[in-house]
């Protein structure tokens, strides 16, 4: 006999249907789809040793750990009935394995055994915790000392750190895309850092549209306000041939020249200035060096960041702060 289920009337038809067999009840289960971590919970966990953490999520098994327990204040969430919650540690490393290849939502989350959205909420939740929990403490000044003793060794007195801007790829934003085509012609948003003697970013600004100069960026970072009022180094100065001399930063020719901020001679050249520009540029160079790093570490700042416009700055800063911490 056919049922036509569009006549029931309510819940007592159904009950009774059940009774009779037509109907099957299902019990209550969580809501997710069968998925294997086979991968990650008998591979990954227990067979990887160092070098493979380190290949694959540029931080040992250990460190890893150590950043969990780091990040556990803002990422541990409790289970639900609907479904169980993701370990922290797994969360960061699927953040980790997305942040350093060029992989796909899908793809990653078929490694790990979940949700593609599920990776992208990842991404975005370790991002903040990084940001907000780490930041300030890694992405630092430090031992200014170290650092000027760090480039006199390199052939530059009293130098306190090297400025650059580098693009970022990202897609382009809805009805805005004039203002983040960069000078080479495509989506970006500008990264602006300070960086040490040996490669550590000290300072960083993002969220600019690639179309703005580094030069405007600059004037309007709260680092230049800092360096401009004095706060940022230590009244710390030294004299040569009876000039004295802060503690100074260096830039390229897109850069404004300042009494703290030294960029190198144009034009024709003595054989004094030449050798100053040889030396501004050896150590300028350590900037460019670390943007190097930075992305070869972190495959997804080479790609088009396909995240919200909010989004983007929180990811490229936790980057810049796991780059600290991979340097150190």
């Amino acid at each position: 006999m056919d049922t036509d289920f569009s006549q029931s009337t309510g819940p007592g038809n159904l009950d009774i249907m059940v009774v009779m067999g037509q109907v099957h009840a299902v019990e209550c289960q969580f809501w997710a789809r069968e998925t294997s971590t086979d991968w990650w919970d008998c591979i990954v966990l227990q067979v990887w040793d160092d070098s493979q953490w380190l290949r694959n999520f540029r931080l040992y098994k250990g460190t890893s750990i150590e950043l969990c327990d780091l990040l556990s204040p803002a990422l541990k969430h409790k289970n639900t009935k609907m479904r169980a919650a993701l370990t922290v540690h797994k969360r960061v490393v699927i953040a980790l394995w997305k942040l350093a290849t060029p992989d796909s939502y899908r793809s990653v989350g078929n490694q790990f055994g979940v949700g593609k959205s599920t990776v992208g909420a990842a991404v975005i939740q370790v991002a903040n915790a990084v940001t907000e929990l780490l930041l300030s403490r890694v992405v630092t000044l430090g031992n200014v000392q170290v650092i000027v003793d760090g480039f006199a060794a390199m052939g530059f007195p009293n130098c306190g750190g090297a400025i650059d801007g580098t693009y970022i790829p990202i897609l382009a934003p809805d009805h805005q895309g004039s203002k983040y085509t960069n000078q080479k012609g495509y989506f970006s948003m500008v990264l602006q850092a300070l960086v040490d003697h040996k490669g550590r970013f000290t300072n960083i600004s993002v969220g600019w549209p690639g179309k703005v100069h580094d030069a405007r960026i600059f004037r309007n970072s709260g680092l230049f306000q800092q360096l401009q009022q004095g706060t940022f180094f230590p009244d710390q100065k030294i004299t040569d041939a009876d000039v004295e001399m802060p503690i100074v930063i260096l830039g390229d020719p897109a850069y404004p020249l300042l009494p703290w901020l030294m960029k190198p001679y144009t034009s024709s050249l003595d054989s004094s200035q030449e050798l100053f520009n040889y030396r501004l540029s050896k150590c300028r160079m350590v900037v460019e060096c670390a943007f190097g790093r930075l992305k070869a570490c972190w495959h997804s700042l080479l790609t088009r960041l396909d995240l919200s416009e909010t989004n983007i700055p929180i990811v490229i800063t936790a980057c810049c702060a796991l780059h600290n911490i991979c340097e150190n």
